[in-house]
């Protein structure tokens, strides 16, 4: 019998497919409560990253965006029916083969392309720390990891099932089309000086055209970032409501692993 996932059961809980930094899964018990009384509505990421949030919530209808083409378009082939035929080792010779495969593509302007899809996976479970980093030119520069064993998926079935009426797109949070009834839940990159490893290039201006822009949602809204003195400012001047968490710190440029307070801002929610 064909497995199928059922969207009610929590405690068959669908891993997101990819390593992720700043993924937030110890978020989603937060959320949940609030998602629950909105459950029938769209769920809408300007954010949505390794899709740690919209699997916790497990959304009937989604529109799920990020700036970062080659997500989308491995979330886009899985929809369509992806499945891994290439190898699949830890092997720092393949490792590099394939990130010279995955970058000719690019130059070649097949970054929308299954097999895309295919390497972008293996560079993502294989490479250092998950991380996605390009060079000045493009090109994907991350190193061999360090994994003693790696899971790696070669039927993605679950995840299309999942998506079957989950839309993806690749573009400025300005251009989503938003229905006055969506929920939601943004998660930009949080408002810190240290960018080495994210690669971060979302600027303050671009924090405050954010906000300016949730704010003006008739539906309801959600809002993570990092409790910054600005941050707060912001957000409690354009009238949301705010709660703070403990969130883990993941990435820090001298190796701290203190939590880092982290803000929830709330509109359009009793």
């Amino acid at each position: 019998m064909t497995k199928t996932f059922d969207r009610t059961d929590r405690s068959g809980y669908l891993k997101p497919p990819l390593k992720w930094a700043g993924g937030k899964r110890w978020l989603v018990p937060h959320l949940q409560p609030l998602w629950e009384e909105n459950h029938t509505r769209r769920l809408v990421e300007p954010f949505c990253g390794g899709l740690a949030v919209s699997l916790g919530l497990m959304p009937s209808q989604a529109l799920l965006n990020d700036l970062n083409p080659h997500l989308i378009n491995f979330f886009i082939n899985i929809k369509q029916g992806l499945t891994i035929g290439m190898p699949l080792e830890n092997s720092k010779d393949l490792y590099y083969s394939c990130r010279n495969k995955f970058n000719n593509l690019l130059l070649e302007g097949k970054q929308q392309s299954a097999e895309a899809a295919e390497l972008f996976y293996y560079l993502n479970r294989t490479g250092y720390n998950g991380l996605c980093r390009f060079n000045r030119k493009g090109l994907f520069n991350v190193p061999f990891g360090r994994y003693k064993k790696i899971n790696y998926l070669r039927d993605f079935k679950l995840y299309a099932e999942v998506f079957e009426h989950w839309s993806f797109m690749s573009a400025d949070f300005e251009e989503i089309g938003i229905e006055k009834g969506d929920f939601i839940y943004a998660d930009p990159p949080y408002d810190v000086e240290f960018t080495q490893y994210s690669g971060n290039t979302f600027t303050w201006d671009d924090q405050v055209r954010l906000g300016k822009w949730l704010s003006s949602h008739r539906g309801p809204v959600v809002l993570s970032n990092q409790a910054t003195e600005r941050i707060i400012k912001l957000y409690s001047g354009l009238g949301f409501k705010l709660h703070y968490l403990e969130g883990p710190r993941r990435i820090s440029c001298t190796g701290e692993r203190t939590p880092a307070k982290e803000v929830l801002a709330v509109r359009g929610l009793i």
